[in-house]
Parts: structure tokens; C-alpha cells; sequence
């Protein structure tokens, strides 16, 4: 896969094509991009292009798209990433906003107020943006506490731009990585999988949160790894432990969510066990 616009070595001005615009890096502040030290993968060439290669997922509150963003010409400076754009209030479908969103405050009150007045323009813009900022926010906390999250390279808007989790052929061709949901792992995979998956959720307790919607097709298996190794996604409803009332019992269901699918494959596993595990690390 190549970026399209003038050849390599060519003396053409290099022009945004069919699908394409140049690199939002250098539009967007300081704060709408991802934690350093930034993965060495991480183009921020301002003569990059972002090159729209298709759907990855399309989903109830946002559709994800493989962009490969990359300098034409120059093979060293090019990656493929995943832009999840978010829809607006309207076309979203979280039918439950408060039961994640108690004890979450936006930073300003003027877009707090905004918020409640959904009827105003600006009320609406906000809105349509909130769920995109959590989600960057709680990605960019998550991945310098170490947690198995996508690096969060940018925001701007309602898209985030992120980490492609999933291998590309030699032929340019590229896959993401399964969900857990789809795979089939032998028995000692199953183990070592869970140990994964509670050590994540247990760096997501430590800063006080949990996923809050965690299941086996929000959990990536990036086989590109030695034994695959679990990525943790969709997390804009990320929930507060403490200041949510809810929050305990969402954590419940996350353990119950991923028991079940362990349990189902041969692996003697306790939501009961592993809610207290994780809980207790948020304390």
C-alpha cells in the first residue's frame, strides 16, 4: 500500500488524491495527541498523507476505518492506523448514557451546561464530541499505566486516530487481529490468555476505573505476537469506580462477560474470584 500522489523521486507537487488528505498531526494542539515516548511507528512528517483503505467495523455509536498515513516516496515513514469517527447524538446508539456517564464531568461548565441544554447548537456539538474525548482521554492514561490498550496517536473531533492492531502481507494486504469472540486457542493458550486479561483489568482498576462494557468482542488477539497477546478496545464509556454507583456492579458483569466465554472454552475460571481481584487493586 502506497500513498497516491506524485511518484517517488518525482518533481510533481505532491497533490491529496482519490480518498486522501494530508496528516491531520500538525492540525491538531499538543493535548489531542498520544502520550510520550511515542511508539518510534508514529509518522509526523508534515508532508504525510492519509490515505482512507477501507471499513474495518462499523458499530452502534462509531464506524472504524484503516487509514495508512505516509510520506510518498519515502518507505520509513509510513503506518497503518485504525480511525474510529464517532456519529453524532442523534445517529448514536447508547441508549444508557447516564448509567456510565454519573460521576464523569466534562472540563468546562460552560459545555457541562451546554450538554444539559441539548437543544442548542452548541449543546449538540459538545454532545457529539464527549464520548470521542473520554475515550482518548482513558486511552492515553491507560496506555502510560501500561495497560494492553491501542496507542492513542491524535484526536481531532470526533475521530480518533489509533494503533492498527493486526499484521499486514508481504502483498501490502492488511488484516486486523480477531476478536477473542472468534478464536479457537488450544488449552494452554486459554491460560495464558486469562493471566492477560485480568493483569489488564487490573491496571484499569489501579487508576480507578473499569472497561464497563468489557467482552469478548471488545478484546482484540494480536497474533503477530508470541501466543497472541490480548488488546483491550472500545472504551469510551470507561467507568469511575468511585464516584460512579454503578460501578461496582459493571465491573461484576465484566467478569462475568469474560468467565463465561473462558468457561465455555474448558478453562475453570470464578467471575466471583476475579471481581474481587480486580476490585480490591482499586483501593
Amino acid at each position: 500500500m502506497t500513498a497516491f500522489g506524485a511518484e517517488a523521486g518525482g518533481d510533481a507537487p505532491v497533490e491529496p488524491g482519490a480518498d486522501q488528505r494530508w496528516s491531520t498531526w500538525t492540525s491538531v494542539t499538543k493535548g489531542q495527541r498520544g502520550p510520550e515516548p511515542r511508539p518510534d511507528w508514529v509518522v509526523t512528517a508534515d508532508a504525510a498523507l492519509d490515505t482512507e483503505l477501507g471499513v474495518l467495523k462499523t458499530g452502534k455509536e462509531a464506524d472504524v476505518f484503516l487509514v495508512e498515513r505516509a510520506v510518498p516516496g519515502d518507505p520509513d515513514r509510513r503506518s497503518l492506523l485504525a480511525a474510529k469517527r464517532y456519529r453524532g447524538r442523534d445517529h448514536r446508539q447508547f441508549h444508557r448514557d447516564g448509567e456510565y456517564t454519573d460521576g464523569r464531568r466534562v472540563r468546562r461548565t460552560r459545555d457541562q451546561r451546554a450538554i444539559e441544554d441539548r437543544k442548542s447548537s452548541w449543546g449538540k456539538a459538545v454532545a457529539a464530541t464527549q464520548w470521542a474525548d473520554a475515550e482518548f482521554l482513558a486511552l492515553s492514561r491507560l496506555w502510560d499505566a501500561g495497560a494492553p490498550v491501542p496507542y492513542p496517536v491524535q484526536i481531532d473531533g470526533t475521530e480518533i486516530l489509533l494503533e492498527f492492531v493486526g499484521r499486514e502481507s508481504a502483498d501490502g494486504t492488511a488484516e486486523a487481529a480477531p476478536r477473542l469472540a472468534r478464536t479457537r486457542p488450544e488449552a494452554e493458550q486459554l491460560a495464558d490468555w486469562f493471566d492477560q486479561l485480568r493483569h489488564g483489568m487490573g491496571v484499569i482498576a489501579r487508576l480507578g476505573w473499569a472497561h464497563g462494557d468489557l467482552s469478548p468482542y471488545n478484546i482484540l488477539v494480536d497474533d503477530a505476537a508470541d501466543g497472541g497477546r490480548l488488546v483491550i478496545i472500545d472504551l469510551p464509556q470507561v467507568v469511575d469506580l468511585v464516584a460512579n454507583p454503578f460501578g461496582a456492579d459493571l465491573l461484576h458483569r465484566d467478569c462475568r462477560n469474560v468467565c463465561t466465554w473462558f468457561a465455555s472454552r474448558g478453562l475453570d475460571v470464578d467471575p466471583d474470584e476475579l471481581f474481587a481481584d480486580v476490585f480490591a487493586q482499586a483501593w
